[in-house]
Parts: C-alpha cells; sequence; structure tokens
C-alpha cells in the first residue's frame, strides 16, 4: 500500500494510470473479438503502421498522435479492404502492410539523426512522458472506444460469432467489421504511447487469451478478459515503479505470468 500511495502522489504517474487503465480496457474488449476472428496480428500489423507515421511526425514536427491517428485509421480500411476483396487474405494482408510500414520507418530514422530517444519512445513506449493535452485526447477517445463497443455489443457479437448468419438475418456485418477496424485503429494508436509499437499487440492478445483458458461464453470471456488487462495492467505498473524497470515491457511479464496460472487452471478443470 506504501508503493501505492507512494505512485499515486506523483502527477504524471497518476495521469498515466488513467490512459493506460482505459486504453487496456478497450484492447482487452476488442481483443475478444480480433482473436474469435483470427485477426489477432492486426495490433501488431497497424502498430507498425503507427511507428512509421510517428517516426515522419517526429522529422516534419508534427504531434505524434495527430499525424498517427488519421494513418492507421486509413491502414486499417485499406486492411480489411484489402482482406475482403482480394486473393491477399488474413495474415498475409496484415504482413503485408506491416512489412511495408516498418520499412518506410526504419528508412526516415537512418536518413534522419537525432531522433535515438524518440524512436526508442515510438518502439517501446514512453507512458510517463506523455503531456496534459494527449492525456486528455486518449482519455476522451478511449470514453467514445468503450461507449461504441457497449451500444453495438450485441452486433460486433453477431459479426465476430457467426458472420455469414448475421448477414442472412440482415446485419450489415460490412459496417460493424469497419467499425472493429476503426475502433481498433484507434486503440492501437492510443496503446502505443505506453506499450511501444513492438508491445501493443500485447494489450489485445493476452487479457482475450488468458479469458479463453477458463471462461466459454462469450459475454463470460468479455467480462474476464477486460478484469484481467485493466488488472494486469495495474500490476505491471507497480512492478515498474518499484524496480525500475520499463512499464511495457512489465506489463507484458504480468500478463505471461496470468496467463500460465489461467491455463493450469484451465487444465485442472477440464
Amino acid at each position: 500500500m506504501d508503493i501505492i500511495f507512494e505512485m499515486f502522489s506523483h502527477t504524471f504517474i497518476v495521469r498515466a494510470m488513467i490512459v493506460g487503465v482505459l486504453v487496456s480496457l478497450c484492447a482487452a474488449l476488442l481483443g475478444v473479438s480480433l482473436v474469435l476472428k483470427r485477426y489477432a496480428m492486426i495490433g501488431t500489423g497497424l502498430s507498425h503502421v503507427g511507428f512509421a507515421a510517428m517516426t515522419i511526425a517526429g522529422v516534419i514536427g508534427m504531434g505524434e498522435i495527430n499525424l498517427a491517428l488519421p494513418v492507421v485509421v486509413g491502414a486499417a480500411f485499406l486492411l480489411l479492404r484489402v482482406s475482403e476483396n482480394s486473393k491477399i487474405k488474413g495474415d498475409s494482408a496484415v504482413a503485408l502492410i506491416s512489412t511495408s510500414s516498418l520499412s518506410i520507418g526504419v528508412i526516415v530514422m537512418a536518413m534522419t539523426t537525432g531522433l535515438t530517444l524518440h524512436i526508442c519512445n515510438i518502439m517501446f513506449g514512453s507512458i510517463f512522458a506523455m503531456t496534459q493535452q494527449t492525456v486528455q485526447l486518449s482519455v476522451v477517445l478511449s470514453i467514445v472506444v468503450i461507449t461504441l463497443f457497449i451500444l453495438f455489443y450485441k452486433q460486433l457479437f453477431a459479426v465476430t460469432y457467426d458472420e455469414t448468419f448475421a448477414r442472412a438475418t440482415g446485419t450489415k456485418t460490412w459496417a460493424y467489421k469497419t467499425l472493429l477496424a476503426l475502433l481498433t485503429a484507434v486503440t492501437v494508436v492510443l496503446g502505443m504511447q505506453m506499450m511501444g509499437a513492438l508491445l501493443i499487440a500485447s494489450l489485445t492478445l493476452f487479457p482475450a487469451l488468458t479469458a479463453m483458458r477458463i471462461c466459454k461464453r462469450f459475454l463470460t470471456v468479455v467480462i474476464t478478459a477486460a478484469v484481467v488487462g485493466v488488472s494486469c495492467f495495474f500490476v505491471g505498473m507497480i512492478f515498474s515503479f518499484q524496480f525500475d524497470l520499463p512499464p511495457g515491457a512489465s506489463v507484458v511479464a504480468v500478463n505471461l505470468v496470468v496467463f500460465s496460472v489461467f491455463s493450469i487452471i484451465g487444465l485442472l478443470k477440464r
């Protein structure tokens, strides 16, 4: 408890915790649909697009999130369109866009000097360095993502569980898949600030897979994933503060431990 009180005595940590909890919740909620739709690696693909956008933003002196947000949203739509309407499907489409974007970011980085720390923050996250303006924007966008997920929960469930049946019943599956891609893109951009381009996919992947170890119903999985995602972030931040470890890596390490524990419980139940 002393560690927690000491943490919350710092304003920048309070800001980081608020944003982190909200973004972790968004990622966990969306992660269930992404995993079940076999789009689990879309977070990695979009984060590489975000890496290129943020690198370019650093070069031209533009706000990172101001450039990354529209670029990553556009990439999400492009990824969905390519995957649906061409011979390039699923993971191949993600890999195509991911590697292309990463190469652009690396080229820009190689042609620029004096951005070493900036690039490091993009790759591994810098949640403690978030400005007040960035925090406010992140909070607003996170609340929008959570609200839209709750409002269209039934439709997203239908598209996730059985897209063919949902289409047969008159559900506009394309619209809700687009909504899922949009919400994921926004969450990835927000999450990159605290997890970095290399680790952001863990926020959508681990909570969903962890919940699926012991839960079978969609709603139960969603709720459990949300609790796991937020709890792992909170505990990871405590370890990061206490032992002076990178925040993003600490959160992923806690997620890995919890996933292992849930896997063992699942095996014992079976």
